[in-house]
């Protein structure tokens, strides 16, 4: 009898604590679809990348790689870009720690530079750091974490990525202070000196002297003066800091960086933009000329171009030119934004096609998530409004189910059953705004039964957009069906 009591004393204690266990950890994301290489790619990719999770006992905290994975190791521009896919995978600490890293090694001495690249023992890489005078840093990084923070803000909902005081010096060194020490004001930019915070004596064969301070994520260029990459960066980084400072209810303030942010874009569209190829130039050399690399990227990563006909081309351009690995791992998602839905399919089965060189860079299969997520699914959310907009980037008549999605501190399942109907459930613990999008020019929505008139507007290629704005209560959900 005492051995029967103890026997089930044990299982109602294993019942209790595997409950406890379940209702604390939310289950994995999930991806479906009628494309099976799509939700095969997806697999791939989320396998992949979770491989790449570090270890939260390391002296760095939680962390993901983000670098060249011999060097256990994350730098600025590969978290920038992983930080979203990331987050689809549930890796919010490790977002969170990385970031706030960055955000508080900027110094002075550095002028103003964080440590580009930071490893699991929680120093700086020694393959790019050797001192404070003496390091390897490319410009953009600055504006391109300042930019993910803004995101993941945007994404989670965690006001911790504005309001933290580390994270608050860092947007203000950043839009200030680096700006100044590295000689980045709009019409500097093609007359700055090219070392213009060099180390004493100067070693033209050290890359730790050549490359403190590069002007673009290319490199191997000497004696660049400005990349495009770089230009975009500061638009879109003082226009980040912008939209923080209005979030904060500082006007003012932050119409002054709108305004500053607006005179890089200008310069992008008068000193950059090449009439007779029908191109943007890329890197401005001490020679006085202009030359052309993959660079473009970032000018769609960065939001930089309003004028629809030159971001067609550029995309068009990029599409048909795949550079390394790393630049090619942003296509999917600005594929899918850009109206280039079937060539951004064709980016992410190459990308998790085992024949491709270099597809275990980490960066590849979070790029692939983010690019399925936000890019097919269209998933975009806003914690200032606390909306999620949807829209299905799927030609054809297709379907596709993301489940289990952590975003805007809530878990959503979100189904896309065809070009014309969606279904959006809330299991968190707060209402939420869903932004349902169609595209092609509808009249009404039934949700749930529930006629809504739907309001209009265009993506960034000027495509019709229908949508209606439904709010979505915890525990319940939403079909939305549109008809012409």
């Amino acid at each position: 009898m005492p051995n029967n009591i103890c026997r089930t004393s044990c299982i109602l204690l294993l019942f209790i604590l595997f409950s406890f266990t379940g209702a604390a950890q939310r289950p994995d994301v999930s991806f479906t679809s009628s494309d099976k290489n799509l939700e095969k790619a997806f697999a791939w990719a989320k396998g992949m990348a979770l491989r790449y999770k570090g270890n939260n006992s390391d002296a760095v905290g939680p962390w993901y790689e983000a670098a060249l994975p011999s060097r256990y190791a994350f730098c600025m521009r590969d978290v920038s870009h992983q930080c979203i896919g990331a987050g689809i995978l549930g890796l919010s600490r490790e977002n969170y720690n990385m970031i706030g890293l960055f955000a508080r090694n900027i110094s002075a001495a550095k002028d103003w530079c964080s440590y580009w690249e930071i490893n699991k023992w929680g120093k700086a890489a020694p393959e790019d750091y050797r001192n404070d005078r003496e390091f390897w840093y490319n410009l953009p990084a600055n504006f391109d974490v300042l930019y993910a923070s803004w995101r993941l803000y945007l994404w989670t909902g965690d006001k911790r990525y504005i309001n933290d005081s580390a994270l608050v010096n860092f947007q203000q060194k950043t839009a200030r202070e680096y700006i100044d020490r590295w000689v980045l004001a709009a019409d500097s930019l093609l007359t700055r000196p090219i070392h213009p915070n060099k180390a004493i004596p100067f070693n033209e064969k050290d890359a730790f002297s050549t490359c403190r301070g590069l002007p673009s994520y290319s490199e191997g260029i000497p004696k660049l003066k400005s990349g495009i990459d770089l230009v975009a960066g500061l638009y879109r980084g003082l226009l980040t800091y912008s939209d923080i400072l209005a979030c904060k209810g500082l006007k003012k303030e932050a119409a002054y960086y709108a305004r500053k942010a607006e005179t890089y874009r200008r310069r992008i569209e008068s000193d950059w933009w090449d009439a007779q190829a029908g191109q943007y130039n890329t890197l401005y050399g001490d020679s006085g000329k202009f030359a052309k690399d993959p660079g473009e990227t970032f000018l769609v990563w960065f939001d930089a171009l309003r004028d629809t006909t030159r971001l067609k081309k550029t995309v068009a351009h990029m599409a048909a030119n795949y550079a390394n690995i790393e630049n090619t791992s942003y296509y999917p998602y600005l594929f899918y934004k850009n109206g280039l839905w079937d060539e951004a399919r064709k980016c992410i089965l190459y990308l998790s096609d085992p024949a491709t060189p270099r597809r275990e860079y980490p960066e590849v299969s979070f790029s692939v998530v983010e690019g399925i997520v936000q890019g097919l699914m269209g998933v975009s959310p806003d914690a200032r409004t606390g909306t999620i907009s949807t829209v299905f980037r799927m030609n054809g008549d297709g379907s596709a189910v993301i489940k289990h999605l952590p975003v805007l501190n809530s878990n959503i399942d979100l189904s896309h059953l065809s070009n014309r109907q969606s279904a959006l459930s809330n299991d968190g613990k707060q209402a939420l705004k869903w932004k349902a999008m169609f595209y092609g020019d509808y009249r009404k929505a039934y949700a749930n039964g529930i006629l809504y008139q739907l309001k209009k507007e265009t993506d960034e290629t000027g495509n019709k957009i229908s949508y209606a704005i439904i709010v979505i209560k915890p525990g319940t959900t939403a079909d939305v069906r549109v008809e012409r």
